[in-house]
């Protein structure tokens, strides 16, 4: 009996050090994984509509990033919303932590002009691709030049898309105004409908060379490409930095058989929110420069994040975690 009672109390040892070490263990693996919980960070890029190069961009560096961060625990994604002027407010108000954005609209904001009732502290982590604007017309339209929009019917871009803020300058320049003619909302693809039916004069058209729009364009319709005055681009440049000379090149567009001289009317480039940590920043910014190769895989425009390009001053002042890392390269020039 006696040896019984000590088999059974051997028993209940064992199992209550089994239950003890069980414990010890679940333990364990709750605090690991409450501390791996800890450590993620969830990293929200902000992009455009679907369709457009901001969205396949964004999608392409959220992806570099997150495939190739050296920060335990990054989450990475990229977001679709209505563009730029969305971006930096959502921005501001700690809803994502990087965003695409058209460098003509961010000029105004983080200054408070224009539309923007407040400045808005947004900064640049690099600048990306350039926007290269086009004001295309029919051969038949009798329109040459942008001060022969007035009395006629212009597409100005999408609705909300905050083209106003480098179309106005323009115009301006050349001495017309939105009152001067009827605005006509659409995005590109639209536009080239209404030209053709006949419902507009003429459109403006934006983005990487060649733009898909503008190639619709010129294959169905003999399309004039509008010329900005020389006195008039020069004068942009001087005041505005987001502006800045650039070639079409001959044969960029069917039928085009001379190069013809436009305008980067805003390049694309990221942004974050003057608040966000310095070191997120420049571990964001570090991954993708040195990751840029596979942004190039996905859209062209990844060519853009060169050292020569990416600290271009485009009128918003750089984050302290890029500059941090421009300096350290040895690209930042002060």
């Amino acid at each position: 009996m006696k040896s019984i009672t000590s088999y059974l109390s051997i028993i209940v040892l064992i199992f209550a050090l089994s239950m003890g070490f069980g414990c010890d263990n679940a333990q364990k693996r709750q605090a690991a994984e409450s501390s791996n919980t800890a450590k993620r960070v969830n990293i929200s890029i902000g992009t455009a509509p679907t369709g457009g190069a901001f969205f396949v961009v964004g999608g392409a560096i959220a992806a570099v990033v997150a495939d190739n961060t050296s920060e335990a625990g990054w989450e990475v994604t990229a977001e679709s919303t209505k563009g730029t002027q969305e971006n930096i407010r959502r921005l501001a108000n700690g809803e994502l932590e990087f965003a695409l954005a058209n460098a003509a609209i961010s000029y105004f904001a983080v200054r408070g002009e224009g539309a923007w009732k407040t400045e808005h502290p947004i900064r640049s982590v690099m600048t990306l691709a350039p926007n290269v604007g086009l004001f295309i017309t029919s051969q038949s339209s009798g329109i040459r030049k942008i001060q022969d929009f007035a009395g006629k019917r212009i597409v100005v871009g999408p609705a909300g898309a905050g083209f106003e803020y480098f179309l106005e300058p323009i115009l301006s320049a050349h001495g017309i105004t939105y009152e001067d003619f009827s605005p006509l909302n659409s995005h590109y693809t639209g536009a080239v409908g209404l030209l053709a039916d006949g419902a507009a004069a003429a459109a403006f058209m934006g983005g990487a060379i060649p733009t898909p729009a503008v190639t619709q364009a010129v294959t169905s319709q003999d399309i004039f490409f509008i010329p900005f005055d020389e006195t008039a681009k020069q004068s942009l440049f001087e005041k505005y930095p987001f502006f800045n000379a650039i070639t079409i090149p001959a044969g960029a567009y069917d039928g085009q058989t001379e190069p013809f001289e436009s305008m980067n009317v805003g390049s694309m480039h990221l942004i974050t929110a003057e608040t966000v940590d310095e070191n997120t920043v420049y571990e964001f910014t570090k991954t993708l420069y040195t990751h840029r190769a596979a942004v190039v895989k996905i859209h062209k425009a990844g060519r853009a994040i060169n050292p020569t390009n990416i600290v271009k001053n485009v009128g918003t002042p750089f984050h302290p975690g890029a500059i941090r890392f421009y300096q350290e390269i040895g690209i930042w020039n002060e």
